[in-house]
């Protein structure tokens, strides 16, 4: 119950501030926060640790705990990117992450190419199959884990460590836009094959065709989820 009531804590203060429903500079106070939440002052100041390690607030000295600006946070947790697709404010962060992923994964399919051993080709091979597999028979739970473990396995392959790291915050995206209904009812045949074809280039060692065919992948993405933003004007986040 006490990890329960930890969590429901995390999630209501991380999601009202990325929200924007807290603005910069809002000053809470822990016994507000006990009152709201109805838990223990323990629970509210665990939250408000988890809460300040992602740069969402800061305690101030006789202020009390001061919500941060957008450039204080940790953007790439996924935590914090799934609070953000959870908001009114997912068009600006599904542009972010697809552009983001439009810049990295062609170059790590290129580069899992050049370097990956055999049998992560071989694995990657296995998982589009059976991607294609669970698309063609509408099972679309069983699709989106295929689909977040092969792009996870795209840039572990690629032997680099950072673009590694960004296996969650791609799995995030990839669940956020199944949950707000932006993937297709069933996935295109190009797109599954497209898969395949990043698979095979990778298990092939034909750096250049698995970097062409992760971005027609990422390009079909970039179609489906644009009208999202398309209306959203770009600003840097303000310190």
């Amino acid at each position: 119950m006490g990890s329960r009531l930890h969590d429901l804590a995390v999630e209501h203060l991380g999601s009202r501030i990325v929200s924007g429903d807290l603005e910069p500079g809002a000053v809470l106070r822990t016994e507000v926060l006990e009152a709201e939440l109805r838990v223990s002052r323990s629970v509210v100041r665990e939250a408000v640790r988890v809460a300040q390690s992602l740069g969402l607030v800061e305690s101030v000295r006789r202020i009390g705990i001061r919500v941060r600006p957008m450039a204080s946070w940790n953007l790439f947790d996924p935590s914090v990117i799934r609070w953000r697709l959870e908001s009114e404010r997912k068009g600006a962060q599904l542009r972010s992450l697809t552009e983001l992923r439009t810049a990295v994964e062609p170059v790590a399919a290129e580069l899992a190419a050049r370097f990956a051993p055999p049998e992560q080709g071989a694995e990657l091979m296995g998982i589009a199959a059976a991607m294609r597999a669970a698309g063609r028979a509408g099972e679309a739970d069983a699709f989106l884990e295929h689909d977040i473990e092969f792009h996870r396995t795209v840039l572990r392959a690629s032997g680099n460590e950072m673009f590694a790291a960004l296996g969650d915050a791609v799995g995030e995206v990839l669940h956020g836009r199944t949950s707000s209904g932006l993937m297709p009812a069933h996935p295109s045949e190009d797109a599954m094959q497209w898969h395949v074809d990043v698979a095979d280039a990778i298990l092939a060692g034909r750096a250049d065709a698995a970097r062409e065919a992760m971005l027609r992948v990422l390009g079909r993405t970039a179609d489906d989820v644009e009208r999202t933003w398309r209306d959203i004007p770009r600003s840097l986040p303000t310190p």
